[in-house]
């Protein structure tokens, strides 16, 4: 829990501290997502504003890439480092990087699994402590684990991608290529924090349950 907060903090006072700092090329974020989409070769995606803060996300299934009111409009180093963060997963769908495309594939398993671990294992110990449904309940956490490593390759390759080509367009330069990776690096540390947070829980359920039996 307290990796999770402490990343999510950092997140967030990282992202408002380059927030203040606007770009020399003065692109929005919009725009600057557009123009990497461009220079990567795509022209099928659509480039959408949804509300809430750092609610930015790509969608495989309709081709959108969904940009929050943080991010849109501003013309921050930190807002066009999120835009083109994005942008990233669309270029590795569009060029069919295969840890996203396992990522995707893994997303029905991943939720059934972290919906159905903890019933599964609360009724095996009202079951007195049943081994058979606590493991099952188990092995269905461990996939939401799973998930969660599979996510970090893909994180992490985005926003390098984002970098690079950040940097061969022109649209930042310089120090602010380094602000914005700073950016998503902070970012980075939240996927981060969560899979060792779910790796943490799922040894203590193995501690707790795993081979254990009862007279």
């Amino acid at each position: 829990a307290l990796l999770c907060l402490a990343a999510s903090a950092k997140v967030k006072s990282t992202f408002k501290k380059y927030s203040k700092i606007r770009s020399l090329s003065g692109v929005t974020g919009a725009e600057a997502a557009e123009r990497v989409l461009r220079a990567a070769g795509i022209f099928d995606v659509t480039v959408q504003q949804v509300s809430g803060d750092l609610t930015d996300h790509y969608d495989p299934r309709d081709k959108t890439l969904n940009l929050s009111n943080t991010v849109f409009g501003q013309s921050s180093v930190a807002a066009i480092g999120v835009a083109a963060h994005e942008c990233g997963h669309a270029i590795q769908h569009n060029k069919g990087y295969v840890p996203l495309r396992l990522r995707t594939t893994f997303v029905p398993i991943a939720n059934f699994g972290s919906k159905i671990s903890w019933p599964l294992i609360i009724v095996g110990m009202l079951l007195g402590r049943s081994q058979p449904l606590i493991g099952l309940g188990i092995i269905m956490f461990s996939l939401a684990v799973l998930f969660q490593l599979i996510t970090l390759p893909v994180e992490f390759n985005a926003s390098s991608r984002a970098v690079l080509i950040l940097g061969e367009t022109g649209i930042l330069h310089g120090e602010e290529l380094t602000q914005t990776k700073k950016v998503l690096n902070a970012a980075a540390l939240t996927y981060v924090a969560g899979a060792a947070a779910s790796i943490l829980q799922l040894l203590r359920l193995l501690l707790l349950f795993g081979g254990r039996s009862r007279d």
